[in-house]
Formats: C-alpha cells, structure tokens, sequence
C-alpha cells in the first residue's frame, strides 16, 4: 500500500501593505523613513512659506496703495499752476513703472493720456498662476480725481498688482526649495553609505548564523564598533562556542560509548569464559562420569552417584549465581519489581560483602516506590558508580548514601529529589580527569533535566546530584511507608 506523503504548505502571507513593508531590507525602510519625514517638513515648511508670504503680500499691497495715493495728492499740488495737459502728462510719468500697483492717468473723457492704452496691458511674471492664486489678495482698485483750480480735469485709478511680491516669494522659495532638495540628496547619499556600513555587521551575523545551521561551529565575528552590534556578535561567539564545546563533548562521549560497550562485551566474554566455561566443563564430566557408572556391568555404586549428583546440583547453583551476578549488572532485576529503597539497601548491602573492610550506610527514608525506570535507573547507577570510586579511587573505610524527595518552591512544580553519596576517602587530586564514570552520570542526570556536582567533602569526596520530578507522575511512584 503507498503511502501518501503530506506537504506541509506555508501560511498564506496577507496582501497588504504592512506586510510588504516589513518585506523591504532595513536599509531600505530606514532611507524610506527619511525620506518621509523629509517630505513632510518640505510640506510643513512650503505651508509656512504660503502663509507669511500672504500675510507679507497684504501688508505690501496696503502700503503700497497708500504711497500712490499720496504721490498723486502731492503731484497735483506741486503743479497747480499748470496746463491741464502738463498736469496729466507729468503725472502720468511719475506713476509709471511703480511696484505692486499700476495706475492709468485718464482725462475728462475717460481717455487714456498720450494715447498709450499698452501700458494697462497684463505682464509677464515668474511665478506659475497655481502658486499666485495660493498667495495673491483680493485686487483692490481706488479711483482718485484730479481736480486743478476747482475743476476735475482727469482721474487717476489705482490698481494693486501683487504679481511683483508674488514674484520675489516664488524666487525665494525656488532657490530655497533647490537648496533644500541639495541637502537632502546629499543627506541621503550620507546616510545609505552610514546605513550599510552600520548594518554590515548584521550581514555578517547573518552569515554565520548560515555556517551554523551548516553544523560549521568554528566561525567567529569580529566584534564591531558599535556597543549594541558588539554585544550581538559576543552573544553569537559564546553560542558558537558553546555548540563547538557541544560537539567535541558529544563525540567525546560517543567515542567512551563505543569503548564502554567494547570493555563490556569483553568483560561479559572474559567471565563467560572464565566462570561459566569450567562450571560447564565440570558439569559434563560429572555427566559422563554418571553415564558411565550407569553402563558399568557391576551394580551401580549409589554413593557414587549420589556424589556426582551433589556435584552437579553444587555446580548449577554456583552457575546461577554467576548469572544473577552478570544480570544484575546488565540491567538490575529487581527495579520496577521492588521498592526503590530496598534496591538501593540491596546495592550497598552487595558492597559490602564484596567489600568488608568499608562500612556502606544508606539513608532512603521517605521516597517513593519509584520514579519511572529512567530515574530509578540513573539514581542507583549513580549510587553504584559513586561508591564503586569510593572505593577503588578514594580508599574510603566508610560511604553514606542517601536520597530526599523535597517539594519545589513553585506549587505547579512536582518537587526534586536529591541525591547525596559521600566518603571519608582521599579526596579529588589536583589533576583529576573525567572518565567514563563521571561522564556517564553526569550524562544521564542531565539527560533528566538535573544537575550533578563532584566537590570536596574535607575528607573525601561529596557526589551531589539534584534531578526534578514530574508533578504528574503515574500511579505507582506514590510515597509508601518504607521497611
């Protein structure tokens, strides 16, 4: 029957622009930003333009006309005694080519004088209509007679013309906007050459981080200038350590592992051969030796049969107790079966005898009937290994063991257990390396999330170990009276 493989697809990424936003490099978005706030005081600054300028330009625009008004009273004063004609002739001169008005001299007849209607004619200015009609004030016309020896002999009327402010605004802003817009090209040029220089290093980390995810652990960064960038690329030295640390360590173990089961198999072998190989050779001589008492042609001798019996019976037993022996190093039988407590009592009751000259002491008041197989397991491995250096390493005449279930200092938390082996022995020396042992307890501790510690004790040596427990552990590790 195939089997059909399921593809993982990706979550849908939502269009919109937020999104597309956060698509864009750094770079990119920082320059974007600036531009941004770079365009909104151009806008606030060409609204502070328009505003002053419309103030400025009606301020002008009123000053102005008031300037021609008197120029006129006063023209028409000054030449009293003048023709009619040279009174309108000389005034017309005197208003002409004046700025932000225009005044057309007309006679009696409303007629234009010296016939020059060109001079009303519209101008030609700088600035764009958009831009005038942004600034310009309402065009304000005043018309004044011009009266010489009581008679009215013409008019003058006055029109503003703000185009000429209007004119010198749009060059200012013109040649403040082209100013502005220089700066800002530059500003930016500036800041894309600083941008990629100060999130170069974040390239850089990038990369390793790329070398790192190809399981290469020896890349380094060069710490930047930058205090923040400093810290960043410190952080990813000391995990690129720790991971090189990690792997060196792991095959470190792997190769001890390898040496372990290797050393096993051939101590397994050496007793198989040494122990159990004569007990067998034992066991078929006394099978032949029956056979032949029973083939014999005389009557069968019963006490030597009842002997060769008895030695067979002598054999198997010391067989099986070779068996339990190399089984209960294997894998100790009785976990899971029994009380951890009586286990553990067991253990050092087997040290012991194996070892008369040292006193084992165990102190397991309190626990539980078990913790699951893999804390039972670490925690009497532990035991065995500390005081199996106790005594062939440290020369301890007294070792005591002991394990406390103690409550965490959270209430969701299922408490710890610690695990304390110390003897009276010669101590750590100075140059003490970590063998197999140590690694191997320490391994499986940390594989359960504990910490394990090997101090002085001042005499002898203090094995600390503390593994935390699951606070919903199954039925069987609740705590029962201990014997």
């Amino acid at each position: 029957m195939a089997m059909t493989q399921t593809k993982t697809l990706a979550p849908p990424r939502p269009d919109n622009a937020w999104w597309r936003w956060a698509e864009w490099p750094t770079r990119r978005r920082m320059i974007a930003l600036v531009v941004a706030i770079d365009a909104l005081a151009a806008l606030v600054s060409c609204a502070v333009i328009v505003l002053n300028a419309r103030v400025a330009v009606k301020v002008e625009m009123r000053t102005a006309l008031a300037n021609v008004e008197l120029l006129v009273s006063d023209t028409i004063d000054l030449a009293q005694s003048a023709s009619p004609d040279t009174l309108l002739r000389t005034l017309d001169l005197r208003v002409q080519g004046l700025r932000h008005v225009r005044v057309a001299v007309l006679d009696a007849a409303d007629a234009p004088v010296n016939g020059n209607p060109a001079r009303l004619r519209p101008e030609h200015h700088a600035a764009p209509s958009w831009f005038a009609a942004l600034i310009a004030p309402q065009p304000q016309r005043h018309t004044l007679p011009i009266v010489a020896q009581g008679k009215r002999i013409g008019t003058a009327r006055i029109t503003t013309q703000p185009l000429d402010e209007i004119d010198e605004v749009w060059g200012y802003a013109v040649t403040l906007s082209l100013a502005s817009l220089c700066v800002s090209l530059g500003l930016l040029g500036a800041l894309t050459v600083a941008f990629g220089r100060l999130l170069a290093p974040l390239t850089e980390v990038a990369e390793g981080l790329t070398q790192l995810e190809r399981h290469d652990y020896t890349v380094r960064l060069t710490p930047p200038a930058s205090r923040e960038l400093a810290v960043i690329t410190h952080r990813f030295n000391s995990v690129a350590q720790a991971l090189s640390e990690a792997r060196a360590a792991n095959r470190r173990l792997n190769r001890q592992l390898l040496t372990a089961q290797d050393d096993e198999r051939r101590r397994t072998a050496l007793e198989l051969h040494d122990e159990f190989g004569p007990c067998l050779f034992a066991l078929e001589a006394n099978a032949a030796s029956v056979i032949r008492i029973a083939d014999a042609p005389a009557p069968p001798d019963r006490d030597r049969l009842r002997q060769r019996a008895q030695d067979i019976g002598s054999i198997v037993g010391q067989v099986q107790t070779l068996n339990r022996a190399l089984l209960n190093r294997l894998r100790p039988h009785a976990l899971g079966e029994v009380p951890l407590a009586d286990c553990l009592r067991l253990l050092l009751r087997d040290f012991g005898r194996r070892h008369p000259d040292t006193v084992f002491t165990g102190d397991f008041e309190g626990i539980a009937r078990g913790y699951g197989d893999l804390i039972d397991l670490t925690i009497f491995r532990c035991i065995q290994e500390s005081s199996t250096n106790a005594v062939r390493h440290g020369g301890a005449v007294r070792v005591a063991a002991s394990v406390r279930e103690e409550a965490a200092a959270a209430p969701q938390a299922g408490g710890v257990l610690r695990v304390t082996v110390r003897d009276d022995g010669g101590g750590l020396a100075p140059d003490h390396g970590t063998g197999l042992g140590l690694s191997g307890m320490r391994e499986r501790v940390e594989a359960l999330s504990g910490t394990f510690l090997l101090d002085n004790g001042a005499p002898g040596t203090v094995v600390r170990i503390m593994i935390p427990l699951d606070p919903e552990r199954p039925e069987d590790s609740s705590s029962i009276p201990q014997a």
